[in-house]
């Protein structure tokens, strides 16, 4: 196994370093970060292949509306909780075991998700598949920080980068060819073959190693403890608020306490123990604490737009998901072109260019979508999809690569749940808030757009008795019903109207969250390692 490297890359050492100094990866190496990027790659594209299905899972297994939501939150909840525990587990039960236990674990319940007869069970099984591969996310990253030698890292994260970033934006694509073409079962099914070839990529290049169970004795119980308990309830909060009318709901307001009280605790704890299961002192260094935040914000816009379009598309535009792949698809298919040339970039541009250029594309590409009408669709949406893909692929590599500079091996576990469980809680945050936004925007709007309406004006009267006539010439005898028809018509345009200005202002939130990570990138300082030319 290649040696770790602890080199915080922060000195002059990076820059004096010659282009033969360079150290070498073993084939062996790249073998383990390939499969181990495969694996998160999977794992994030959980989230949205089955989203993009859920109405047809849920009429699948006779789940109500309401109910069936909880097919994703469960995955969701076991994955941000495990991910902060995957480093300390990897070190308890070593690196290889832990890796290849849960690699097979996430197999078996992703094809046992497919067999679910009922709610209950789905739910189950959606669970403990999200705590299996919710592991994959942190372990890869871990990997490419530990076994590569820093001049070789922005590989490695340029090829973590297709799971972070490209792996959302096409799940939808996938899954809706999936569903529409072959039945829900077989998003399900689909990870049967590539998670198959990246146990055996995992199987032949990670060494053994022997377990640490004595570490069992000196685990951060009380940390643990409040951090499930406290994460648990918060990604429920968030995913089932809206829904529940926030704090008009004693559900939710019970929650918020528990999320509040626990992790609260966790923090307390994890700044006073003696051994936490997370270093949350790497957070006051500045790149790194600077790059979280960048992070963070950059989960609240890729997971927000992943999930605006969608519901955009089907609710306003009448699209089904396979239709609604296609639209999605341009915000994955240019990255796997750039994504591969990032590296190239971050040699020869200041690696913090390089970053900010991408948030301006991602935000700017947001920012074409707030003046949308009835007829943004497919078409209206393409280069704002293509602009946002660049920008994407161009943001999270170096951000990633400056944010974990001078991170030492024995911080690699918690810089990797930290940095990665932030860009997830973004994205949940993120899409709670713009649930919320859209619900009280389409409330404003209507009550704005009613006022406007009335019978006062003549416009209004004129569409009215033209309405009343088409319901008539129609099949609608009684003039009175005639004129039913026609009020609830209008109602029908005013709310499709009201929705799609709430539309425009989500896109106008989300690219506000990518002003405030330009910000935060320009805060980060150039580590020694990244200077740019092609020396590396």
């Amino acid at each position: 196994m290649t040696t770790l490297q602890t080199t915080d890359g922060t000195g002059t050492g990076g820059e004096s370093q010659s282009p033969a100094a360079t150290p070498t990866v073993s084939a062996k190496t790249w073998l383990a970060v390939s499969g181990a990027t495969l694996g998160a790659f999977m794992a994030v594209l959980n989230i949205q292949i089955v989203n993009a299905s859920l109405a047809n899972i849920q009429g699948g297994i006779g789940a109500g509306i309401d109910d069936g939501g909880w097919i994703s939150t469960s995955y969701l909840i076991a994955e941000i909780v495990v991910i902060p525990l995957s480093g300390w587990l990897a070190r308890v039960f070593s690196v290889r075991l832990y890796l290849l236990t849960n690699a097979f674990l996430f197999l078996v319940f992703s094809a046992a998700c497919a067999l679910a007869q009922n709610l209950p069970q789905m739910i189950a099984l959606r669970a403990v598949q999200g705590f299996t591969g919710g592991v994959l996310i942190p372990m890869a990253f871990t990997l490419i920080i530990t076994l590569l030698p820093k001049a070789r890292q922005p590989i490695g994260l340029a090829m973590f980068a297709i799971s972070a970033t490209f792996a959302p934006a096409i799940g939808p694509t996938i899954g809706g060819y999936l569903t529409e073409n072959l039945g829900w079962e077989y998003v399900f099914y689909v990870n049967i073959v590539p998670g198959s070839i990246m146990i055996t990529m995992l199987y032949v290049s990670l060494e053994a190693e022997p377990m640490k169970l004595s570490l069992l004795r000196e685990g951060d119980w009380a940390g643990i403890a409040t951090m499930a308990i406290g994460l648990a309830a918060l990604q429920t909060v968030l995913e089932e608020g809206n829904k529940d009318d926030w704090f008009g709901s004693p559900f939710i307001v019970r929650l918020s306490v528990i999320a509040a009280v626990a992790l609260t605790l966790f923090l307390a704890i994890e700044l006073t123990v003696t051994k936490p299961l997370l270093n949350l002192r790497i957070l006051f260094r500045r790149n790194f604490g600077f790059g979280v935040l960048a992070n963070f914000l950059l989960g609240v816009s890729l997971y927000g737009s992943v999930y605006v379009l969608p519901v955009y598309l089907s609710r306003i535009q009448g699209y089904n998901s396979e239709q609604i792949g296609m639209v999605l698809a341009w915000t994955g298919l240019p990255q796997l072109v750039l994504i591969p040339l990032v590296p190239r970039l971050m040699q020869r541009l200041d690696p913090r260019l390089v970053i900010g250029v991408g948030f301006v594309l991602f935000g700017g590409s947001n920012f074409f979508n707030i003046y949308m009408t009835n007829d943004y669709a497919a078409d209206q949406l393409f280069w704002p999809n293509v602009i946002r893909a660049l920008g994407q692929a161009l943001v999270f590599a170096p951000l990633s690569a400056v944010a974990t500079a001078g991170i030492e091996a024995e911080n690699a576990g918690s810089a990797s749940a930290l940095f990665n469980m932030m860009r997830n809680l973004g994205g949940a945050i993120g899409i709670a808030a713009l649930q919320t936004l859209l619900t009280k925007r389409e409330q404003y709007h209507s009550n704005v757009l009613s006022q406007q309406v009335t019978m006062f004006e003549q416009a209004t009267r004129t569409r009215l008795d033209r309405l009343t006539q088409y319901f008539m010439s129609h099949g609608v005898i009684d003039r009175v019903d005639a004129i039913h028809h026609a009020y609830v018509a209008i109602g029908k345009i005013i709310q499709k109207q009201a929705f799609i200005l709430g539309f425009s202002d989500t896109f106008y939130l989300l690219g506000v969250s990518q002003i405030v990570a330009l910000l935060a990138a320009l805060m980060l300082t150039k580590p020694g390692h990244l200077e740019a030319g092609g020396g590396h």
